[in-house]
């Protein structure tokens, strides 16, 4: 015991750390504070039984899952405010697993908005708004430090596919434009619910509806993790050109790039996409074939993801059961 723990110190003084870092949109985790932006569901002690003990059960449930995964850094979409973080760093603890840093951006004409919770020290926080009106959710930069180095974690929350591609496009322009404003050298992470396939640009072809942009999108062509001629970028490609990013889907088998259900078919809404610094052998790097999703059997019901259970039948109500409409996905990065 005594030699594996000074093993462990020595490698760790060498630089030898590992890194997990996640995102889980976590399904509408509202506080029990009526602000007036709340969904009609989320209305705390409405007609739908948004109850304290309901908050308490959902919060419960979440910490659960993010435990299970026990990640860094997790970059978490669809927290209401800050004292619903809170809560959720409260209920963490108690259950085991303590993150000292967060962050969160607070748009004030959103109902849900994104946060990060770390282990290591966070430098800053910025959240960037996508446009003036406040109609967007903001993309929240935090820049973290890890053993001294410093790596940019950017949580996005893109609109929904109930709108045309355009939409995203605006969010995936304003992240765009703040990379460009990074050393080339940078080591940054993008991760979070982009609404948007990892290959986008293929599956909205045919729908009239999303495609109101000619077929360009915002996580293939904005982002670049597709090359002039249409291809996915590899991490091989990666490491010889810095214009492109790599998202991380392509490390597991196809029937498992999915996070989450639509009409029963899987979908890869949420991505880690990762800048060429992270695969260039210096620093922290990506470890290869560490991507997944996070997905034990308690996070399914029935065949499908266990989201978190409402009943439609009048009245309409919540039941207190399930987690979200989301599965997890995570990676390791090691220095």
């Amino acid at each position: 015991m005594r030699i594996a723990l000074i093993l462990g110190l020595l490698i760790s003084f060498l630089g030898g750390v590992e890194v997990k870092i996640a995102s889980y949109n976590v399904e509408n985790l509202f506080d029990m504070n009526r602000d007036g932006n709340e969904y009609e569901e989320y209305i705390p002690n409405g007609d739908w039984g948004w109850t304290e003990t309901m908050y308490k059960i959902k919060l419960n449930n979440t910490a659960a899952v993010i435990r299970g995964i026990n990640a860094d850094i997790i970059g978490l979409q669809e927290i209401e405010s800050e004292t619903a973080l809170k809560a959720l760093k409260t209920e963490l603890k108690r259950q085991g697993l303590y993150y000292r840093y967060y962050v969160f951006a607070r748009n004030k004409n959103s109902s849900v908005n994104t946060a990060l919770l770390s282990r290591y020290p966070i430098q800053s926080g910025l959240r960037h708004p996508i446009t003036y009106n406040g109609r967007y959710r903001d993309i929240l930069e935090a820049k973290i430090d890890i053993n001294g180095q410093s790596l940019r974690v950017f949580v996005n929350h893109w609109k929904s596919k109930s709108g045309p591609e355009s939409k995203r496009i605006l969010s995936a322009k304003r992240l765009s434009q703040r990379l460009a404003e990074l050393s080339e050298n940078e080591p940054y992470v993008l991760l979070g619910d982009f609404n948007s396939h990892y290959e986008e640009y293929k599956t909205f072809l045919k729908s009239r509806k999303h495609n109101d942009t000619e077929g360009i999108t915002g996580i293939n062509h904005i982002l670049h993790t597709i090359d002039d001629e249409g291809n996915p970028i590899t991490y091989a490609s990666l490491k010889e050109n810095n214009e492109h990013l790599y998202n991380l889907w392509y490390e597991v088998s196809p029937e498992k790039r999915w996070s989450h259900q639509y009409r029963g078919k899987g979908e890869g809404l949420d991505n880690i996409i990762i800048s060429p610094a992270l695969a260039d052998g210096e620093g922290l790097e990506y470890v290869r074939g560490s991507f997944n999703r996070y997905d034990p059997d308690f996070l399914f019901y029935k065949g499908k993801v266990y989201r978190w259970q409402q009943s439609r039948k009048h009245p309409k109500h919540h039941l207190g059961e399930g987690y979200s409409d989301h599965l997890p996905i995570y990676a390791l990065f090691r220095m």
